[in-house]
């Protein structure tokens, strides 16, 4: 490579030279340096793009993954520490916890379908056994009602199914009436009721009893005349430390009343009321 000048005071004409492996060995450093440097520059505005990308789309994240567990006990407190720091943060939140406040609804009312009797509102044998499960598992000593409608049979023939289902449900509100918010009314089956108390005292769970059957017997519904119950009493774990056994205990006493001339309470330990 050869390059001249011309230098007018002296009337002299420069020629420079330089060997063209020398001039290309610097332009490749050149080249080289000038890649580094973009390399290191876009190397930097794509973490931070990222680092800032990663901080947006954060909450999003969060969210999106809070959306597939709507079915978790806690999972709208999680949401709610979400911090919706813009806009779409804010929607997105507002709308999940929405979701979650409904399906939480949906799940309960499902729940209390599945675990409770449609015709009486009281627990069927499902509800009555999570409730079961939860005593026991807190070792919490209880006593077991069975109550039976006493000629419920004749009801029905006499008067109709229609009138047997107002006698159901009529003995069902008098139950809730009757027993304290954490015993549990259920109903067993047709005519048959349960009853579990936490309580060990006999004399209370008597005196429940009686003023059950009492209650009942003098309501009068629709011109049926005196409808009465009868009710069999065990205690867990005095009687026995299955509760399958307990729940046939207190059936046994139940048909024991019924033998008796029904409208009456048999119990496995007597009251000293």
């Amino acid at each position: 490579m050869a390059g001249f000048a011309h230098i007018p005071s002296v009337n002299w004409i420069v020629v420079s030279q330089q060997p063209t492996d020398d001039l290309l060995a610097q332009a490749n450093t050149l080249i080289l340096k000038v890649s580094v440097g973009i390399f290191i520059f876009y190397l930097f505005i794509f973490l931070l793009v990222w680092y800032i990308s990663s901080f947006i789309s954060s909450p999003l994240n969060r969210l999106a993954r809070m959306a597939s567990m709507l079915n978790q006990a806690e999972i709208e407190d999680k949401i709610k520490e979400v911090d919706p720091w813009y806009f779409e943060v804010l929607k997105f939140r507002t709308s999940l916890l929405m979701s979650s406040e409904s399906f939480s609804h949906r799940i309960a009312e499902l729940k209390h379908h599945v675990n409770t009797d449609p015709l009486t509102g009281l627990y069927n044998r499902r509800g009555m056994q999570l409730f079961l499960n939860e005593l026991l598992d807190t070792c919490t000593e209880f006593a077991v009602l069975a109550i039976d409608i006493d000629f419920f049979k004749k009801i029905n023939d006499q008067y109709g199914h229609d009138q047997g289902d107002v006698v159901l449900k009529t003995l069902a509100q008098i139950m809730q009436t009757n027993f304290r918010e954490h015993d549990i009314c259920c109903r067993s089956g047709g005519e048959e009721f349960l009853v579990l108390m936490t309580t060990a005292d006999p004399l209370v769970a008597h005196k429940a009893a009686e003023r059950l059957r009492l209650t009942m017997q003098d309501n009068q519904i629709n011109q049926m005349g005196q409808i009465t119950i009868s009710i069999g009493i065990a205690f867990w774990p005095k009687d026995a430390v299955d509760v399958a056994a307990v729940l046939k205990i207190a059936d046994n006493k139940l048909y024991e009343a019924k033998h008796s001339g029904r409208n009456c309470i048999r119990s496995t330990v007597k009251s000293s009321a």
